[in-house]
């Protein structure tokens, strides 16, 4: 059965019309051709379909599309104006190699906002307890950690700082 749905995604307003069983993740991806919201595992395990629903993060491939009606939705696409205007977090994932194969890069960017949006000065355990419900194929969380801390950082209005490890420095070539 289709269904009439009105709802704001990254700022705009929507009308779309979707199968009642229709998740939003494919929502998202087949009708906006906003690709980047990813379906990695569709049970919610993985976190790579995360968007940011009403300013809480959900898992995309958990919500029904027709739930959404009235919602605000963003996505990753709506975190920038252009590439040359990329959002600070969007930027540090950048600077600081958090991209790595990129699948699970928008969920933790959009959980990486939700934790800065709350908590601007994060430990290394908030941060870890922030991202928990995004897996990452490539193991590389060292570089996701270190690029939400910049991004902190940043957001605080403090000078972004990449990770020495990451810029070929060793420990003792930056210390003095």
């Amino acid at each position: 059965m289709q269904t009439t749905i009105k709802l704001t995604v990254n700022g705009r307003a929507r009308t779309v019309e979707v199968d009642s069983r229709m998740i939003l993740a494919d929502m998202l991806r087949d009708q906006l051709r906003l690709t980047g919201t990813h379906i990695g595992c569709g049970t919610g395990n993985c976190g790579a379909c995360t968007v940011m629903l009403d300013g809480r993060t959900v898992k995309s491939c958990c919500v029904l599309a027709a739930d959404a009606d009235g919602a605000d939705v963003l996505t990753v696409e709506g975190l920038y104006t252009s590439p040359d205007d990329l959002h600070p977090i969007q930027q540090a994932f950048i600077a600081n190699q958090g991209l790595q194969c990129g699948y699970c890069t928008p969920g933790m960017i959009l959980s990486a906002k939700q934790l800065l949006d709350a908590n601007p000065d994060p430990t290394e355990d908030d941060i870890r307890h922030g991202i928990s419900g995004n897996l990452c194929r490539c193991t590389g969380y060292h570089f996701i950690l270190e690029s939400i801390q910049d991004a902190a950082r940043v957001l605080r209005g403090e000078p972004s700082a990449p990770s020495a490890s990451i810029t070929g420095l060793r420990a003792d070539d930056v210390a003095g």
